[in-house]
């Protein structure tokens, strides 16, 4: 993504698709719910681990939305999805402790796992499975060390929704041997299909051991305003909360307001969001479908499509690499989601559609010599 902005500073028409940045402006409600906190004077230090407004709000969703019963004292607001992750292994982790983490995946689960000082423990899932989890992968690398499972659904890269049935096999390893999981759910409103979202803190035995992790980044195109929030098991939520205390302090306050806003206020604009997606991902997946050498898994869920090229004689980084150079297309390589990753690209259609035509146009100049 870099590489694309710095060729489109020297002049060059770049497609950039790398990101994950809705092209949506937030919606104009939730901007003013903004500026009239502002000018009411809401710009001295909130709660630490959220405003009770927020916090009541998110608990209202999680009952309304997702059936997982809720109350204040555990959950945390934090400016933005990756710093409610990093609270969460923050908060549970001791050094050298295991953390299982399903490939393909978001790039940052990684290097957070490390950071703590946690040891990262890749599984591999197969495409030609449709991302399938199975019971019998996990137990495989299930060691004494082994603390926590991290799940992304709909994921990104792949745009997967997990099955009921990878989910129950998630939930019967951590009932199994005592460990935690982690639902990070942040494209839990954007579904294509008829998909569904269940969050696994509904299935027995799991709501004192799992972690939600949400935000409104991409359900409300609120990317720049760093606002998400995490619920889990209580002893947990403390540590978080005294991690919060220490170290950012909190959200902004008047985002959080904003954010009350988002959840109790009108969702016509996450439906119209989503719809505009669909409409991209159908006309991506019919104009793939013409082109030699390329393979497309249809996005259940998120707003990526992860393409890949079985014919290449290019690791994905060169194929990354090849697509920039020769057509000025930033896409990000397979292998940032870890090996199970090669042999593919990831764009984003959360992009305009003159962009998106272009990337095809660009792509079957160059087809099927990849």
């Amino acid at each position: 993504m870099q590489k694309g902005r710095e060729l489109s500073l020297a002049g060059h028409d770049v497609i950039n698709l790398a990101g994950g940045d809705p092209d949506f402006d937030t919606p104009v409600h939730i901007q003013e719910a903004a500026f009239d906190a502002i000018r009411s004077g809401d710009t001295h230090y909130p709660t630490s681990h959220g405003s009770p407004e927020l916090l009541e709000a998110i608990c209202a969703k999680l009952a309304r939305e997702n059936g997982v019963e809720a109350t204040p004292d555990r959950v945390i607001a934090t400016p933005g999805g990756k710093w409610a992750l990093y609270v969460v292994l923050m908060s549970i982790l001791n050094p050298g402790d295991e953390v299982l983490i399903l490939d393909p995946v978001w790039v940052s689960y990684d290097p957070m796992v490390r950071l703590t000082g946690g040891v990262p423990v890749h599984v591999a899932l197969d495409y030609g499975d449709d991302f399938a989890v199975h019971k019998s992968a996990l137990e495989a690398v299930v060691t004494e060390k082994t603390k926590l499972v991290m799940l992304n659904s709909p994921n990104n890269p792949t745009g997967y929704v997990m099955s009921m049935a990878s989910m129950q096999a998630a939930a019967e390893v951590c009932r199994d041997h005592d460990l935690y999981l982690l639902s990070d759910e942040i494209y839990e409103h954007i579904l294509y299909d008829g998909h569904t979202h269940v969050s696994p803190a509904t299935l027995p035995d799991m709501a004192e051991r799992t972690f939600i992790v949400n935000g409104f980044s991409k359900a409300y195109a609120m990317t720049g305003w760093r606002l998400a929030w995490i619920w889990g098991p209580p002893d947990a939520i403390r540590n978080g909360r005294s991690y919060m205390t220490n170290s950012v302090t909190s959200a902004a306050s008047f985002t959080m307001a904003a954010g009350v806003v988002a959840l109790n206020g009108p969702q016509e604009c996450v439906s119209e969001m989503t719809a505009a997606y669909a409409r991209r991902r159908a006309f991506l997946l019919d104009a793939l479908d013409e082109l030699e050498g390329v393979e497309a898994f249809a996005p259940q869920g998120a707003f990526y499509l992860f393409m890949r090229f079985p014919n290449t004689p290019r690791n994905s980084l060169e194929l990354a690499n090849f697509l920039l150079d020769e057509v000025h297309m930033a896409t990000t390589p397979g292998s940032a989601f870890g090996e199970a990753g090669e042999q593919h690209i990831r764009i984003s259609f959360a992009a305009a559609d003159d962009q998106l035509h272009g990337f095809v146009d660009r792509l079957a100049r160059l087809a099927p010599d990849f």
